[in-house]
């Protein structure tokens, strides 16, 4: 399972791989359970992890590098039900986080979803974008725009 393939559906706990897509929803599986369901994206919000960026004290960052932060300090998770602890723990693991505007509720989240990452071992990489490679442009040179005056249309007369 890849990083790039997981998504969050608002009104729904954990994270879901996207099987598949439609105009009028997706097909996910549930990391939780397993379970494979059609989600309507008339009731639901579909929103890939790989997109989610989190407010910090300068620029947004993306998700992904919580993530790693988090991998990278080691410590033990806190409870995700214990408001003070997911705090203190996101001030020690990533102080530049912007703790007015990013609610508790997020912060738990980010733990639950992190634990349920690493339990089932998935690496926490965005995808890599093919690198674009310079073109030159071309001078182009402008010619003068003439507007012509639309023709008047024949218009056949009935015959009686």
């Amino acid at each position: 399972m890849e990083y790039s393939k997981l998504v969050a559906v608002t009104g729904l706990p954990g994270l879901f791989e996207l099987i598949s897509s439609r105009g009028d929803g997706a097909v996910v599986r549930s990391l939780d359970d397993n379970k494979t369901q059609f989600i309507s994206s008339r009731v639901h919000n579909f929103s890939h992890l790989e997109s989610i960026e989190v407010y910090t004290q300068r620029d947004n960052v993306n998700l992904v590098d919580v993530f790693n932060a988090m991998e990278k300090d080691g410590s033990s998770l806190p409870d995700s039900k214990d408001n003070d602890a997911v705090k203190k723990y996101f001030e020690k693991v990533y102080p530049e986080m912007d703790f007015e505007r990013v609610y508790s509720s997020d912060m738990k989240k980010m733990v639950k979803w992190f634990e349920s990452l690493k339990k089932h071992n998935i690496e926490i990489k965005l995808t890599e974008l093919p690198e674009e490679t310079e073109e030159v442009a071309e001078e182009v040179k402008e010619e003068p725009v003439i507007e012509e005056k639309p023709k008047k249309r024949a218009t056949k007369k009935k015959s009686e």
